[in-house]
């Protein structure tokens, strides 16, 4: 097992909270994969499929979003695999998984056959296979970080569900034990009260009315979790992911702070084109400290 004293010795301090950005997930990727060992890179490039799965979706659907770099595929190998697949021949080397290529297939035999499904489906169908996937690894953390992450999702979902009389097995994502007692249980905590011991905070966090509060909050338990289960790894490869997850979790609410600074100023905007003096100054006394 490899150890990283220097790396982890220099890493600075972040807290959810402190609006510090001492890296982006980009430059921590550019920095950090080069010293990882060729056991613990594939493990770090698990948490960069996400960014794949949203490229591949953008490609598939022919909508117009930018490449977002942070995967680990180019845009040129994705079209190399689809192509490859559309005309049924050897596909091309690349970094891309085999569940990804597997769901490219999918979605190509689904738009032959005339089929129609909503966005939401195939990304809940990629969502899947990817947790199956990251599951499956052979780094109980690493495992267990996206145990974690899907059974907290599929809690929410289950709960929403509930509560607005939609059907469960639609929308929980499926893709462990948990999510099938999700879908089928009719019990209160859904037969995990034993199983799940963050289910309690979980169900407390659901009653949450104010969304942005409750994502706080999902983060705060998930930031909690980190913390205990690198406890004794201190210089362990389980750090360096960890310190990772919550880059990105730093990254998200800056991006988030910004959208909400920016509709905050376009509140003000309109209020001042409609000559509201009293929106103005209310907005003075809640931002005037």
């Amino acid at each position: 097992m490899s150890k990283y004293y220097y790396l982890i010795a220099g890493l600075p301090e972040v807290a959810l909270d402190d609006g510090r950005r001492p890296y982006t997930v980009a430059d921590f990727k550019a920095e950090v994969m080069p010293m990882l060992s060729a056991t613990d890179r594939p493990l770090f490039s698990c948490f960069f499929l996400q960014y794949d799965h949203r490229n591949v979706l953008s490609m598939l659907q022919r909508t117009e979003t930018v490449w977002d770099p942070r995967g680990t595929v180019t845009r040129d190998d994705a079209e190399a695999v689809l192509a490859a697949l559309k005309e049924e021949e050897p596909l091309p080397r690349t970094a891309l998984p085999a569940y990804l290529v597997d769901f490219m297939r999918e979605y190509l035999q689904v738009a032959e056959e005339g089929r129609e499904m909503d966005a939401v489906v195939w990304q809940d169908r990629l969502s899947a296979r990817y947790f199956r996937y990251a599951m499956g690894s052979k780094n109980p953390f690493v495992s267990a970080w996206y145990e974690l992450n899907l059974n907290m999702a599929n809690v929410l979902t289950a709960i929403t569900c509930r509560k607005h009389g939609l059907d469960r097995a639609e929308y929980v994502v499926p893709a462990n034990e948990t999510a099938e007692l999700l879908r089928t249980s009719n019990a209160r905590d859904f037969g995990l009260g034993e199983s799940l011991e963050y289910l309690p905070e979980l169900m407390r966090v659901a009653e949450e009315p104010d969304l942005l509060m409750r994502e706080r909050r999902l983060d705060l338990m998930k930031w909690h979790w980190l913390e205990e289960a690198t406890f004794f790894k201190t210089f362990d490869f389980e750090t360096v992911f960890a310190y990772l997850l919550r880059v990105e979790m730093i990254e998200r609410w800056a991006a988030l702070d910004a959208a909400a600074g920016e509709e905050t100023f376009r509140g003000m905007v309109g209020a001042l084109k409609k000559g509201s003096a009293t929106v103005l100054d209310e907005f003075k006394r809640n931002h005037t400290k």
